[in-house]
């Protein structure tokens, strides 16, 4: 999701999470933590964490409730060595019959690693956007978890008691590991839902494996309601979902933050291939309208769009809702 931060190199629930495998290597190649004091700290092994692992149990999941499909783009977007010569992006894209793309792109390098996990319905259901933003380096995470609601929850109450009022306990459940991490736009929380892990943490075994879990459980809870909502017959609501997720996509492809890392990676004109193309797919083919016409605060003089990341000015230092979802502000 855009928000106002930018990446370290400038880019009662019905669901149990499953137990994570173990995804810090013990063998005596790939320890978990590289005990050298520098400096009175200890260092964390970046390679200790696989997010690659995140994906992969994600879709063995999906694969034991629904049937799923490559997506075309898996054809054009597998893998990419990046300019420096060491840094692999590996690509995985799906989809099903009610899921229009569920993808990974995970980026890894000796100094770094960044996953990106999302999965978008087809129009005729209106079921969240699930969003998973890691990104993981020696000394620090920054980590975005969530359910994205479709459609904006301060103007539909009644979409905020059909997807998440229900499952509160998941976010409960993992707030005092991951604390609110900082200051969001007021621009960016309007796509996020109430359930939002937005948090920054320093590398430990421990707080790895309790990020997989909630990767695990919030994606569990997603992967039910795909399995759960039934089709919109009404075609104003069909037309009202499609133009809510490419509203979501094109913010997304203009304001993500990880455009920056993705360029220093890949190259300028293939990065933006990526966000358009890969990542937020669908930009080009949901609808016509431009970043302007859906956020028209953010034209310039020249009619380009402002390089800003907020306009309104408003940012939230702690989190704005409350232990039951209302949104206090």
């Amino acid at each position: 999701m855009a928000l106002s931060i930018k990446f370290g190199f400038s880019t009662g629930s019905c669901f149990k999470a499953a137990d994570p495998p173990v995804l810090i290597s013990e063998s005596p190649k790939k320890i978990s933590f590289t005990l050298r004091r520098r400096s009175k700290r200890f260092l964390f092994r970046v390679s200790a964490v696989s997010y690659k692992d995140f994906a992969e149990s994600a879709f063995e999941e999906t694969r034991k409730r629904i049937v799923l499909e490559p997506s075309p783009l898996q054809e054009r977007y597998s893998s990419i060595t990046g300019l420096d010569g060491k840094s692999e992006l590996q690509m995985l894209a799906f989809k099903s019959s009610k899921i229009r793309l569920l993808r990974s792109m995970a980026i890894e390098n000796e100094t770094m690693q960044v996953f990106d996990f999302a999965g978008f319905m087809e129009p005729e259901y209106d079921a969240p956007i699930f969003c998973a933003n890691f990104f993981t380096s020696a000394n620090t995470n920054i980590v975005v978890l969530d359910l994205n609601p479709l459609h904006q929850l301060t103007d539909r109450t009644d979409y905020q008691e059909k997807y998440y009022n229900k499952i509160m306990s998941i976010y409960h459940k993992y707030a005092e590991t991951f604390p609110w991490g900082g200051k969001l736009t007021g621009e960016s929380i309007k796509f996020f839902s109430p359930l939002v892990m937005w948090t920054r943490f320093s590398s430990s075994q421990e707080k790895h494996k309790a990020l997989f879990s909630a990767f695990l459980e919030y994606y569990q809870a997603w992967l039910e309601m795909t399995i759960q909502v039934g089709d919109e017959m009404e075609p104003s609501q069909v037309r009202a979902n499609r133009e809510a997720q490419h509203k979501y996509l094109t913010w997304r492809a203009q304001k993500d933050p990880g455009h920056g890392l993705l360029k220093r990676s890949v190259g300028e004109a293939k990065a933006k291939e990526l966000l358009r193309d890969f990542l937020f797919n669908g930009v080009d083919e949901l609808g016509t309208k431009t970043f302007i016409d859906y956020f028209p605060e953010y034209e310039t003089e020249d009619g380009t769009v402002s390089d800003k990341r907020s306009i309104i000015g408003k940012s939230y230092e702690t989190r704005p809702w409350d232990l039951t979802g209302r949104f206090i502000g």
